[in-house]
């Protein structure tokens, strides 16, 4: 096999790049002994925050901004995300420790924060073309990763405080609700399957979950795994839709990435899932099952769901790379995603199968 190694920064584009004086001129005045930054590179692989490494004479720190045209006051809210990790962390040690929160625009243009940065390696798309991870490593993987999100919904949110952080109560009526209507406000093709999917779910809405912890954008590259011990699972990122609610919510929202073998190819080349050795999104639901001891019997609404929301998110950054906000190339190219996931969604609704 070969050797994997740790996501690398690289030159960032240049009209998202922070500007480096103004940034250590505000880290000077609050904090002074965080230490000169150095040098910027941007992390390319993410469709929706902005993530850039900070480099000063002695340590690594993390980034994050909202993207370019995005509305921070909702789902790119940086304070929310801070707050998140700071409380989580307590709890959940395989987070990154938070460090400062800025929400004075004018620093870098948009709200941030900083926090420590986690090495180890992230299993992207680009590795199947670059390695040969063995069945029984992939298959390890996946267990761990299934693990991980039962040790998150095991956390008692009430005993922690963390139900503060969101109203467990008619969470999945909100959330059908709400990602139908930002669907139909970043609009800008007419796909029949997407509609006929907003009007399944608003129609089919289970009877809720006793409430968990949730990631909601738990997937293979949200996850660091220990160069060492690929099977170990030491950091969890990206939680900035993290909230309280119905944990299989989360676990139709994994199942969504989750592409299997006989997919479509524009579903398989965004993950490593399909690859021999990998759990089918069945076993990934049979096993959160027996960890959990929760009942997933009706998991087939929540990984309609998934399916849906993921390509709203998808349809929101293609409509900002549409209206000019994105120079991101990659961004063209998703209204084939957008269709793919909403062909798929309505085709589960027909066969009742995940």
């Amino acid at each position: 096999m070969e050797q994997l190694t740790p996501d690398q920064p690289v030159t960032g584009r240049e009209h998202e790049m922070p500007d480096v004086r103004k940034l250590n001129t505000y880290l000077k005045s609050i904090a002074p002994h965080f230490g000169e930054v150095l040098e910027i590179k941007q992390f390319p692989s993410g469709y929706s925050n902005l993530t850039f490494c900070l480099k000063t004479a002695t340590q690594e720190y993390i980034l994050r901004r909202p993207p370019l045209g995005a509305n921070i006051k909702s789902a790119h809210d940086m304070g929310r995300e801070f707050v998140v990790l700071t409380r989580l962390k307590v709890h959940f040690g395989k987070i990154p420790s938070p460090i400062i929160h800025c929400e004075d625009e004018s620093v870098i243009g948009a709200p941030f924060y900083i926090m420590q940065r986690l090495h180890g390696i992230i299993l992207r798309a680009s590795h199947a073309q670059q390695l040969k991870l063995s069945p029984e490593i992939l298959k390890s993987i996946s267990e761990a990763l299934v693990d991980t999100l039962v040790e998150l919904h095991a956390i008692d949110i009430y005993k922690t405080g963390l139900d503060q952080l969101g109203k467990p109560e008619g969470y999945v009526q909100r959330q059908v609700e709400g990602w139908s209507k930002r669907y139909y406000a970043a609009e800008t093709d007419s796909i029949d399957h997407m509609n006929q999917l907003a009007d399944w779910l608003k129609q089919q809405q289970p009877s809720p979950q006793q409430p968990a912890f949730l990631h909601n954008d738990f997937k293979y590259d949200n996850v660091i795994l220990d160069p060492d011990n690929l099977s170990k699972i030491i950091g969890v990122l990206d939680w900035e839709m993290a909230t309280v609610g119905d944990p299989l919510m989360d676990l139709g929202a994994s199942l969504a990435y989750w592409s299997e073998a006989g997919d479509n190819p524009v579903l398989q080349s965004f993950n490593l899932t399909a690859l021999p050795g990998n759990l089918t999104r069945q076993e990934v639901a049979a096993r959160y099952a027996t960890k959990s001891g929760r009942d997933v019997s009706g998991i087939h609404f929540y990984y309609v769901f998934g399916l849906f929301k993921n390509a709203v998110i998808a349809q929101q950054i293609y409509a900002r790379w549409k209206q000019g906000f994105s120079k991101d190339p990659r961004f063209g190219g998703l209204i084939h995603v957008i269709k793919a996931l909403a062909k798929q969604g309505v085709e589960s609704v027909t066969t009742q199968k995940i």
